[in-house]
């Protein structure tokens, strides 16, 4: 029997980028990294509607942690290392530090971000249950974080995850997701529910 686990990998290897990003992503030696969200989840979806690997798909995101330095500085010199690795791709891998996510969070989307311990941690507040996923390459062995399974991905159910990211946050993302992979079945946010589940 094919465990979910199994189907996951098997789904995302199937997309030529992802496993080229995480070979190189590997040599790179990163601190906890993780390639994470879309680019994985968003594969499966298009597998399940037989699409392209690649359909839909606006960036990937290389996630690490490293609280040993918050500065700008620190995390850009990352990036601009990162952007000589993976140029030649043609398509844009989106490098951050999850250490430094409280610093800039609420001006970006409305509301305070606690500071994140991991990026295991940084993964766990994506704003539904489908998009909980992380791999990562060690010794040549694939690693998957996976905290909330894989029924949804699977099921192509969207399911709010009201740990971390605004109801506005989610409906939005759930709006572009449904016109790019139309079979997706969205729940709604629990009506008077802030993002941490408890009432507004």
């Amino acid at each position: 029997m094919v465990t979910g686990r199994a189907r996951f990998l098997r789904s995302v290897l199937e997309n030529p980028v992802i496993a080229t990003v995480l070979t190189r992503a590997e040599m790179l030696g990163l601190p906890d990294w993780y390639l994470a969200a879309g680019c994985l989840f968003q594969t499966v979806w298009n597998e399940l509607h037989s699409f392209d690997p690649q359909h839909g798909i606006q960036d990937y995101d290389l996630i690490y942690f490293d609280d040993s330095d918050l500065s700008w500085d620190a995390e850009d010199r990352v990036i601009r290392r990162c952007a000589s690795v993976f140029g030649d791709l043609e398509v844009d891998v989106e490098v951050r530090n999850q250490a430094r996510v409280h610093l800039w969070y609420e001006e970006h989307f409305g509301v305070p971000c606690p500071p994140l311990t991991s990026s295991a941690a940084a993964i766990d507040t994506y704003a539904a249950h489908a998009c909980r996923f992380g791999v990562r390459q060690i010794g040549g062995v694939v690693d998957v974080y996976a905290p909330s399974g894989f029924d949804d991905l699977f099921g192509l159910v969207v399911r709010p995850n009201r740990v971390q990211a605004p109801r506005e946050v989610y409906l939005a993302k759930c709006g572009r997701w449904t016109q790019v992979w139309p079979r997706l079945t969205v729940i709604d946010w629990p009506e008077g529910e802030g993002s941490d589940g408890e009432p507004d």
